[in-house]
């Protein structure tokens, strides 16, 4: 971290929390500013973009998941697109913070895109593949970050 705290050009999540913060414990001697409300905006842009990195995350997973688990052939090229989307935004997005913060979140977001991934494959009539999901998760960050790189069908096919 700078000396004058994060840089809004290097880790813009991180510069929103630290502005939050030293908006908050500067004097407001003028009650026309509304400091605190101030705050609690800057802060949640930065909110915003850690939601956006998550998102994108579960999204990714989602897809690896029925790529890796489904028989279904005519949607994979579509999936792998979708996936490509999500790692373009995820790449303009995420900052050595919000990686911190996916490493840390992984299992929860892993979670989260199992059980999506596994309502959508029984939805699709694929019962034993949703069942088949591992419960932890099989992915890195980087391999969710990796251009160009998808899992593989598990051999327990």
């Amino acid at each position: 971290m700078m000396p004058d705290g994060p840089r809004y050009e290097d880790d813009f999540y991180a510069w929103t929390q630290y502005q939050a913060e030293v908006l908050r414990s500067m004097p407001a001697p003028d009650n026309r500013f509304d400091r605190e409300h101030v705050a609690e905006a800057i802060k949640d842009l930065g909110k915003s973009e850690r939601d956006a990195v998550r998102s994108q995350i579960r999204r990714i997973i989602v897809h690896f998941l029925k790529l890796a688990y489904s028989r279904s052939e005519q949607p994979r090229a579509g999936w792998m697109e979708t996936i490509d989307d999500a790692r373009e935004t995820l790449s303009d997005k995420l900052t050595a913070t919000l990686r911190r913060d996916a490493e840390a979140s992984i299992e929860g977001l892993y979670a989260d895109g199992q059980r999506r991934a596994g309502r959508e494959l029984t939805r699709h009539g694929e019962l034993d593949a949703a069942q088949q999901l591992p419960l932890v998760c099989p992915y890195s960050l980087d391999e969710i970050c990796r251009e160009d790189w998808y899992p593989t069908a598990p051999d327990i096919r």
